[in-house]
């Protein structure tokens, strides 16, 4: 049997502090500081094996799944043709393509993973999202998706409310057609075993991430999100994957065949 030197496959996912300094947001330790947390939840259940080529739904301009598997090839596909531009789509690994998720322009098995982050909520056929993903997925390979999970509402706190749209508007000005799901809700889409989740953006950490939505102007929510720090930080690092949570990162993987 011929075998496989592993200095011939791609690398595996990137290590946590290298992963967590590519957020794309301008202050990413404080009005960002949300973003941070997401991006650990996908560390948190991303696979360890390496990856050849990725498939990432919904990308946007973000190059997180990029980030997140620094050397494999990695095809953004996003409804905006607009995201073509943004320099991490520029990358020599990553190509970008105008596309539907709900009709994917692939062969079937033609991915190692296929990444849906914060993706579904958007998408109204989200049955027909899931079984497009498994049809260009190797066997064997991994469906990653984070989505907000039953615990999601904006503003989190009613105190909040004089300085924040109602959760409504939100939805509405970010294209969410429905609210989120809980594990058992993405267990009856996918119709397989969860393989891991991690939560993300607590009771706690949801103070900063609510002021960084907020009224108030950027130089405000600079502010408190900087007067929030220690216990933003403090709840960050108490926070484990089981805790309390406003949203959801979580792995799935395609049978073997």
């Amino acid at each position: 049997m011929q075998t496989v030197s592993s200095q011939t496959l791609p690398a595996s996912k990137a290590q946590i502090g290298k992963f967590l300094s590519g957020n794309p947001f301008g202050r990413p330790l404080t009005q960002g500081f949300f973003y941070r947390e997401k991006m650990r939840a996908i560390h948190r259940i991303a696979p360890e094996q390496p990856m050849q080529d990725i498939l990432e739904v919904g990308g946007g301009g973000s190059g997180l799944t990029a980030c997140l598997y620094p050397q494999a090839q990695i095809i953004n596909l996003d409804l905006d043709p607009s995201y073509a531009e943004s320099p991490r789509n520029q990358q020599e690994r990553v190509r970008f393509l105008c596309g539907d998720a709900t009709n994917l322009p692939f062969e079937e098995c033609a991915f190692d993973a296929v990444t849906m982050f914060d993706v579904l909520e958007h998408i109204p056929d989200h049955k027909k999202a899931v079984i497009e993903a498994f049809r260009v997925l190797r066997p064997g390979g991994f469906l990653l998706i984070s989505t907000p999970n039953e615990n999601w509402r904006f503003p989190y706190y009613k105190f909040m409310q004089p300085i924040c749209p109602k959760d409504t508007d939100v939805m509405a000005e970010w294209g969410h057609v429905r609210r989120g799901y809980t594990l058992e809700d993405l267990k009856n889409l996918i119709e397989l075993p969860c393989l891991g989740s991690a939560t993300f953006i607590n009771p706690l950490t949801v103070l900063c991430h609510d002021v960084s939505f907020s009224y108030l102007s950027p130089r405000q929510r600079e502010f408190f999100c900087l007067l929030l720090s220690p216990l933003t930080w403090a709840s960050y690092f108490l926070h484990k994957p089981e805790s309390a949570g406003t949203e959801t990162a979580s792995a799935w993987q395609k049978p073997a065949m």
